[in-house]
């Protein structure tokens, strides 16, 4: 017991050091889906798993290796809550979404659709950086708006370039959207102060982009979840579903704003 303890608390204090998720890299997780997958994963035994898998999940992918890790990751949550330790995170990286590629990624969890969950992610993030230029500035010069459009389209190959061909770093990619998530925040951020006096429904954006920066701390400050069912990840995707909505009053009002103010110019010509 003592050495099972001891070795628990060497883990934890290596996980800052090292890439992945805690309990992935935890060697009685890792025994625990040798010893499954070679007893249930081959032969009769896999026939047996296959014919007793429901038709929902088989046509999800499940497949016997991801029964095995699913299994073992309660028996490891178990061990770690018997010796008095945190949950360790199990297949934990951190991602911002968009919305399809998320869905189909936490159906099933594969290279492809993680990179896709991502990619689309990262792309969100720099479309909305672009509407702001668009807002901010392409009214007025829509030549820079194309230049600025072109010169993201560049960084977005660049970015997904690197992580498809050379190396799917977790913490480059959390970087780098970070890094683009403050710019976004900034840029929006200090039109809608420049512009709360003439434009009140600015502040409806303004709510949006703060509250999205601090539910994105239930992404960078991580937790077990709660009733074993909603974690972190979980229930920043749940809190994000309002804020969108109050995004597109601003939308509304926004374009409604601007068609009146076309009309009046017209006039004026």
């Amino acid at each position: 017991m003592a050495g099972r303890t001891a070795r628990l608390v060497l883990l934890a204090g290596a996980a800052a050091l090292a890439s992945g998720s805690q309990g992935d890299r935890e060697p009685v997780y890792r025994d625990c889906v040798r010893r499954c997958e070679g007893r249930n994963c081959s032969g009769d035994a896999l026939k047996h798993f296959r014919s007793r898998q429901p038709i929902y999940m088989s046509l999800a992918g499940w497949t016997c290796q991801d029964d095995c890790k699913y299994e073992c990751m309660w028996v490891t949550v178990g061990l770690y809550l018997q010796e008095g330790h945190e949950v360790p995170q199990f297949h934990g990286k951190i991602s911002l979404n968009a919305w399809f590629w998320s869905t189909v990624f936490h159906t099933k969890d594969t290279d492809l659709t993680e990179k896709m969950d991502y990619f689309c992610a990262s792309t969100v993030i720099l479309h909305s950086i672009y509407l702001c230029c668009v807002r901010t500035v392409g009214l007025q010069r829509p030549s820079v708006a194309s230049a600025f459009r072109a010169l993201l389209l560049l960084m977005l190959t660049a970015h997904v370039s690197y992580l498809s061909l050379v190396r799917f770093d977790y913490g480059y990619n959390l970087a780098a959207n970070v890094a683009i998530g403050l710019v976004n925040l900034v840029w929006w951020l200090a039109w809608c102060l420049w512009n709360q006096q003439q434009l009140p429904h600015v502040r409806k954006c303004m709510a949006v982009v703060l509250l999205l920066q601090g539910l994105s701390l239930l992404e960078l400050l991580d937790f077990p979840p709660l009733f074993w069912v909603l974690d972190a990840h979980a229930i920043w995707h749940i809190s994000t579903i309002p804020v969108h909505v109050l995004f597109f009053r601003f939308l509304e009002e926004d374009s409604l704003y601007l068609l009146k103010e076309s009309k009046a110019t017209g006039k004026l010509d």
